[in-house]
């Protein structure tokens, strides 16, 4: 019976040691640069859309084909004879999943980070959002003649050239329309697309919404349009937006 007890005893210490094991493995302060990029681009909270271009594959500068700005600029260079990609990067910042993977990201890329520093890193990893719904979109080219666009877009459009073409909506097609841009900044975070938490007095997000469409069109740009499943942004118990 003694011998029993301990058995029991033994196997509940060892249950406890992996639970424990399992919990500090899920802090994102134990992410490696992988796991934080994943929540970054490949999560319930980051996706990536990626617009390619297949004409300069087959291009010849006498062919014509294309924008003008962009076929004066093969004239001079020549073709790369290769799919060219702008790619675009959608995130939830007000979900901390996010931010915490962006602090994780910061602290692994900068190792002299001062104690007064790596506390308000963290305060900015593990704060709740309780006012507003953000995403955030970056952006990248191996190619100046896309990403310049790219980045002219972005600079110089505004709330009110934006309004009413960027909103989230539900799969019961309730759409939330732009509250406020805000253009990329120096923290490298790419452009702000703010919007209120509530409509109707509720909650616009809830588990019940399904999933939850970003969409963006900038006069200048291919639409930006990604869908994201609410039922697979829980995190640690809570539903995280």
């Amino acid at each position: 019976m003694k011998h029993r007890i301990l058995n029991i005893a033994a196997t509940l210490l060892v249950l406890g040691l992996a639970t424990a094991m399992a919990q500090k493995a899920n802090q994102w302060t134990d992410w490696s640069k992988k796991d934080a990029q994943k929540i970054l681009d490949d999560s319930p909270w980051g996706h990536i859309q990626t617009d390619t271009d297949t004409r300069e594959m087959m291009f010849s500068p006498t062919a014509g084909a294309g924008t003008s700005s962009v076929n004066s600029a093969r004239a001079v260079s020549g073709a790369n004879n290769q799919a060219i990609n702008l790619t675009f990067r959608v995130r939830f910042f007000s979900a901390r999943p996010i931010r915490q993977a962006l602090a994780r990201m910061m602290e692994l890329e900068n190792a002299n980070l001062k104690a007064e520093q790596l506390t308000k890193l963290h305060s900015f990893a593990e704060i709740k959002s309780s006012d507003s719904i953000i995403i955030t979109v970056s952006f990248d080219s191996p190619d100046g003649r896309y990403s310049g666009p790219a980045i002219q877009a972005f600079g110089s459009n505004t709330t009110a050239t934006l309004k009413n073409d960027c909103y989230l909506q539900r799969s019961d097609g309730k759409q939330l329309f732009l509250q406020e841009y805000v253009p990329p900044g120096k923290d490298g975070f790419g452009a702000r697309f703010i919007f209120s938490r509530d409509l109707d007095g509720q909650p616009f997000i809830n588990n019940k919404s399904g999933e939850i469409r970003f969409y963006a069109k900038f006069p200048e740009l291919q639409k930006i349009d990604r869908r994201f499943k609410v039922a697979d942004m829980m995190y640690q118990g809570q539903l995280e937006y």
